[in-house]
C-alpha cells in the first residue's frame, strides 16, 4: 500500500490515504497501454470517407474514339481513372475501423495508465468536490490552488452537474466518471485529479 494526500478543493492537506498497489503500483506494460490508445482512436473513427469508382460517376457511357485506326491509345469509357473528371482506382470506400481488445489487455493497460500516472506524481486526490454554484471561476481557482493549471482529467465517481457545467468552458480541463475512463485520456492529461469515492470504486473494479 502506497500513501498518498488527500486534498480539499482549496489545496490543503486534510488527510492521507493508501492506495492499493494491486491497481496503482503494478510495473506499467507499455505494449497494453499503446494497443488500448490505438484501439480508442481508431473506435473514435467514423470511416464515412467516399469516392467514386468508375462504375459510379455518370456519363461515359459512349465509347471515346473507335478502336483501331486513330493513332492513339484504345479507349472505351471517359470515365476511367485516368481521364480527367473519370473515377478513382482504389479509393477509400465506408468501412468500420473498430476492433476489440480482450479483457485481460483492457485491464492490464488501465492499471499500467493508472501506475505510471502515480509514478510520475500526476495523481491529485480530493476529498470531495462541492461547489454552491455553477461557475467557472470555481474549477479555474479549485485548480490554480492544486497547482494543476494544465491539462487536467477530473474524475468523480457520480454526475455533479454544477462541476460539468463548471468545468466545460476551460480549455485543456475534462470531466469524467469512473465508468468513463479510458486509457487515452489518462495519458494524454498532465494531471489525474480523482475524489476519494471515485478511488474506491476504482479499486473495487480493477483489483
Amino acid at each position: 500500500m502506497s500513501k498518498i494526500s488527500v486534498y480539499d478543493i482549496k489545496g490543503n492537506v486534510v488527510a492521507d490515504t493508501e492506495l492499493n498497489d494491486a491497481v496503482w503500483g503494478v510495473e506499467p506494460n507499455v505494449t497494453a497501454m499503446h494497443t488500448m490508445v490505438v484501439n480508442y482512436l481508431a473506435n473514435q473513427r467514423q470511416g464515412t470517407q467516399s469516392t467514386l469508382t468508375r462504375t459510379e460517376v455518370s456519363g461515359g457511357g459512349r465509347k471515346p474514339w473507335r478502336q483501331k485506326g486513330t493513332g492513339r491509345a484504345r479507349q472505351g469509357s471517359t470515365r476511367s481513372p485516368q481521364w480527367t473528371h473519370g473515377g478513382v482506382a482504389l479509393g477509400p470506400k465506408p468501412r468500420s475501423y473498430r476492433f476489440t481488445v480482450n479483457k485481460k489487455v483492457k485491464r492490464l493497460a488501465m492499471k499500467s495508465a493508472l501506475s505510471s500516472k502515480l509514478a510520475e506524481g500526476g495523481v491529485i486526490v480530493l476529498d470531495g468536490i462541492d461547489f454552491e454554484s455553477i461557475k467557472t471561476k470555481n474549477v479555474v481557482d479549485m485548480l490554480k490552488a492544486l497547482g494543476a493549471e494544465g491539462k487536467a482529467l477530473i474524475v468523480n465517481s457520480a454526475v455533479d452537474e454544477k462541476l460539468v457545467k463548471s468545468a466545460r468552458n476551460i480549455p485543456g480541463v475534462k470531466t469524467a466518471l469512473v465508468n468513463t475512463l479510458n486509457v487515452y485520456d489518462i495519458l494524454n492529461y498532465d494531471k489525474f485529479i480523482v475524489v476519494t469515492d471515485a478511488v474506491a470504486k476504482i479499486e473495487e473494479v480493477y483489483c
